[in-house]
């Protein structure tokens, strides 16, 4: 072996994750040309080989110098003229058999070390097959493609890291792209708070907020009542023993069994409680809220301040002023005097905290692909939630396209709160349809995931609702991706759950712990590359790869609209100057539209 031309040098030392190797000072070269190919020897993150009988052992390269032992050990020396290589061990190969991760035999002292050639790296990722897609070629060969497990990389979930202009968006969507030409019956959402993956996907279908042709609605009385008690009124559960609290569920659930006739189908009004997905008018709980505020009646007792005692003004035709609810008018009554005389004022005062939260948040247009949700308005309307589920997730096209770009950064918590929780509420109750659930998985990408899943945010809908998916939604077929340049401001919940991360370029020191601390495969060696990566180069570690690996990912195109701006050709040129000219940007800074 000790002539062979792969051979690299002997085992001076063996623990239980790694081995030093001491290179033999009989090789010619420090890079020997194998079967015509160049081979640098002791290139860090690069694969070696011990063979031991029908067990061939292989590690990865983690560091080389001129000193045997660990970095602190006391006992080092300097040999001068010898070269040392620490490798950690990943797996092994026995016989004939499939390359696997973790090591069951080790190799000892004087065992013999062999360069991995290109041959090997073919044995150890094996061919592609119909449950694996590639994702990119191996640094060490151009031919070598590297290919993971799709069930795990999306049921297991993943994770696309890096930082700004490493080649973050095209590695999404060089994924996204395998996923969908290879698979005719996926289906991925893609949540873009940037609308940045439109130009990537032609053939998706892309729903944008205040679009004409394509609009994104998403229905307020989606939310269960937690929810909406917090977004319409700013209410807590801790209030629930407060009785304008209790009487606004009370409130809510009796409009939703008002609706319970709907295009979906019946609903058995029993069932039906404040957390039912059924459509009520929320001008309307307004109107009402305002209505008992400001009435006056023709009793002054509570109990018999009754609507038929009320006692309304009146217009020219004699018609009572009731107000208009769509309109956000109210109701108009005969004032009440200073004394004791009829009429009284309304002692239903119950929901005076709560009117003018509701009527500000009405009124602010941020909130109407919300509370004008088009044909999902209400029980009247033309579809429901039926037609919504279709266009998301049951469409003929694989890839859906959420594009937020249109929504101020305060409203993006609750919106991508409630897509998650809708779609993930859809998997879980049709988890056993055959069109859906465990039958029909589902992706669900989160780009720019950092900026609501943070960890640090306790209040977030939005990381309350992805949490759920990354603990249970295996169970009910959905996978998610979380796509993000700051791993260390994501919730620790989800980076737990995380079974395959592809990380590019990532130079800040917490980020690097982040996926070092998360990663499945304990090799420091290739996360400590991280740094010094090539734009478009990442590591990918965890479940859904047979080893782990440093890749090249192909760029692109068409591509996503998040590549830098032209900076040299913009500034090499003059740019006309007016008052104008910066009218239409001021317009919408204050209508907070696209």
């Amino acid at each position: 072996m000790d002539s062979d031309i792969t051979y690299l040098g002997k085992i001076i030392r063996v623990d239980s994750s790694t081995v030093e190797v001491e290179v033999s000072d009989d090789i010619p070269s420090a890079a020997p040309i194998i079967n015509g190919r160049l081979y640098k020897i002791g290139q860090i993150g690069t694969f070696v080989k011990m063979p031991m009988g029908n067990i061939t052992t292989y590690g990865i390269v983690s560091s080389v110098s001129n000193t045997p032992g660990k970095p602190d050990d006391n006992q080092a020396r300097q040999i001068f003229g010898s070269r040392f290589l620490s490798v950690q061990l990943v797996g092994e190969k026995i016989g004939d058999d499939d390359f696997e991760k973790g090591i069951g035999t080790y190799p000892t002292i004087n065992d013999a070390v062999h360069i991995v050639v290109e041959k090997d790296l073919f044995n150890i990722y094996g061919e592609k097959d119909t449950g694996s897609i590639e994702i990119g070629k191996h640094s060490s060969s151009d031919n070598l493609s590297v290919c993971v497990d799709i069930h795990k990389l999306i049921l297991r979930h993943c994770a696309i890291l890096g930082s700004t202009g490493s080649g973050k968006s095209n590695t999404t969507v060089s994924i996204l792209k395998a996923i969908l030409n290879n698979y005719l019956g996926s289906r991925v959402i893609l949540v873009d708070p940037h609308g940045e993956y439109a130009s990537a996907f032609p053939d998706a279908k892309v729903y944008k907020i205040n679009d004409s042709s394509d609009p994104l609605y998403i229905p307020f009385w989606l939310m269960n009542f937690d929810e909406l008690a917090f977004f319409l009124v700013g209410a807590k559960p801790t209030d629930d023993q407060r009785p304008e609290y209790r009487l606004l569920r009370e409130w809510i659930t009796g409009y939703k069994k008002e609706n319970y006739q709907l295009k979906s189908g019946d609903v058995n009004r029993d069932f039906i409680t404040a957390d039912s997905p059924i459509p009520f008018n929320a001008r309307k709980l307004w109107h009402d809220m305002n209505w008992w505020l400001n009435a006056t009646f023709s009793e002054s007792t509570k109990d018999k301040q009754t609507k038929d005692n009320a006692q309304l003004q009146k217009d020219e035709d004699g018609n009572p002023k009731n107000g208009n609810y769509d309109e956000l008018r109210q109701a108009e009554f005969k004032p009440y005097p200073m004394g004791s005389n009829a009429p009284y004022k309304s002692k239903h005062q119950d929901f005076y905290s709560y009117e003018k939260k509701l009527l500000s948040r009405l009124k602010d247009s941020r909130f109407d692909f919300m509370f004008h949700p088009g044909d999902y308005k209400d029980k009247s309307s033309l579809k429901d939630l039926h037609n919504l589920l279709n266009d998301w997730i049951g469409s003929d096209s694989k890839l859906v396209i959420l594009d937020l770009g249109g929504i101020p950064f305060e409203v993006l918590d609750i919106a991508i709160g409630l897509i998650t929780r809708f779609v993930y509420d859809s998997m879980f109750w049709g988890r056993n349809e055959s069109y859906t659930g465990r039958n029909r998985p589902l992706l669900l990408a989160y780009e720019e995931a950092h900026t609501y899943l943070n960890k640090n945010d306790n209040n977030s809908y939005s990381k309350n609702a992805v949490e759920r998916i990354f603990k249970e939604g295996r169970k009910f077929g959905v996978g998610a991706l979380v796509i993000s340049q700051r791993p260390s401001e994501i919730s620790e919940t989800i980076l737990a759950q995380i079974g395959t991360f592809i990380a590019l370029r990532l130079t800040n020191s917490g980020d690097q712990s982040i996926v070092k601390s998360s990663s499945p495969d304990n090799l420091n060696s290739l996360i400590d590359l991280l740094p010094s990566l090539r734009i478009g180069e990442a590591v990918i570690v965890g479940e859904a790869i047979k080893i782990p690996s440093r890749i090249r990912v192909k760029l692109n195109n068409p591509r996503p609209t998040s590549d830098d701006p032209k900076l040299i050709e913009c500034w090499s040129k003059t740019h006309s100057t007016s008052d104008d000219k910066y009218k239409s940007v001021v317009t919408k800074i204050r209508e907070q539209r696209r």
